[in-house]
Parts: C-alpha cells; sequence; structure tokens
C-alpha cells in the first residue's frame, strides 16, 4: 500500500498566492519565466494536484535559480527583474519551503 507521501500535492494557499502574483506582473511587464514557468504557475493558483515529479522540479528550479536573487531589481517593485518574475511563477519562497519539504519526505519515506 502506497502512504500519503506517493501521491500528489495541493499547493498550499500562499504559493498560489505568489503564483498569481507571477503571472499578473508578466502581463503587466510582458516579460519574465519561461512558458514552463506559466504552465507550473496556473496549475499553482489553480491550486491542481501536483505529483511528486512536479515537486522535484520545482525544487530543481528554485536550487538552480537561487542566485537570481542577487540580481538586480529582484525585490523592486515597480521594477521587477525577470527572476523575480520568473520566481514568483513558481510559488515564490513559499513554493521553494514547501518544494523542499515535501522532497524531503519523499526522500524519508523512499528509505
Amino acid at each position: 500500500m502506497k502512504s500519503p507521501l506517493s501521491y500528489g500535492h495541493i499547493s498550499p494557499e500562499e504559493v498560489a498566492r505568489y503564483a498569481e502574483e507571477g503571472l499578473r506582473l508578466r502581463r503587466q511587464f510582458k516579460r519574465g519565466g519561461t512558458l514552463v514557468g506559466v504552465m507550473r504557475a496556473r496549475d499553482l493558483k489553480n491550486r491542481r494536484t501536483l505529483s511528486p515529479t512536479t515537486l522535484k522540479r520545482m525544487k530543481s528550479f528554485f536550487a538552480r535559480h537561487e542566485v537570481d536573487k542577487r540580481g538586480k531589481d529582484f525585490g523592486n517593485p515597480t521594477r521587477p527583474s525577470n527572476g523575480l518574475i520568473a520566481w514568483f511563477l513558481w510559488g515564490g519562497d513559499p513554493g521553494k519551503k514547501w518544494a523542499d519539504a515535501i522532497c524531503a519526505q519523499m526522500k524519508i519515506e523512499k528509505k
């Protein structure tokens, strides 16, 4: 029998809000993120069930893009960097925390 962690996961509300803001910023500034990021943001915003594989991809995205936080205008609300927009599309800091936690649980479950 599979444990609950083997099934899909629904994003927390805070993660959904960040993804929605990422979509808003992308529309407003007409830049930031990729089509994959947009698809991920839509899934997060709509609180669709995400597979363990998708959560691993989220963890990987955040690991690769942590460096974007040091970029110019990352925290500028009037002129956000492309990196900030992409970061939000994937759920922002709450998305990173959530993906990291689920992936850690899956690693424990696998043992």
